[in-house]
């Protein structure tokens, strides 16, 4: 999985600030670096805690494989990413955060947004008495041919 991330550089660590500080998440340091090659050219993303950390050493960044995952999470908890599990060992977080369908590209292990309007459901199973539905997550599954 080829991804390009965000230089770092001025431009995107402002980027990264402001979308920190929309969700009052403290701007330390490895958060506002790890934000900044999410978010600071303005593209959505979907990475593994790997792939970020790849990127973050690649960049310069001293930071643990650990503290990518605690990150990650935290940006979920704030609701700046999704996490999206493909399998029970994989889990790529999404910067849109929109309801929004996936491809899950088996042969390349990659994630790619589907069209939004492509999948409907017509009904949904009440949950158990005491719970909500706060999410459906929708992951296609693609073989090439």
């Amino acid at each position: 999985m080829d991804q390009e991330f965000a230089p770092l550089d001025d431009t995107a660590l402002s980027k990264a600030a402001r979308w920190l500080a929309h969700a009052n998440v403290r701007p330390t340091r490895q958060r506002l670096s790890l934000a900044s090659l999410l978010v600071g050219d303005g593209q959505d993303r979907h990475v593994t805690a790997e792939t970020l950390f790849l990127a973050a050493k690649s960049s310069g960044e001293a930071v643990s494989l650990a503290t990518v995952y605690n990150t990650l999470r935290a940006f979920c908890e704030a609701g700046l990413m999704n996490e999206i599990t493909v399998d029970a060992t994989r889990s790529y977080f999404d910067t849109c955060v929109e309801d929004h369908p996936h491809y899950f590209w088996e042969d390349t292990q990659e994630l790619t947004d589907a069209p939004s309007g492509a999948v409907s459901f017509s009904r949904l199973p009440d949950p158990p008495q005491g719970a909500e539905i706060s999410r459906v997550d929708v992951v296609i599954r693609l073989r090439r041919l």
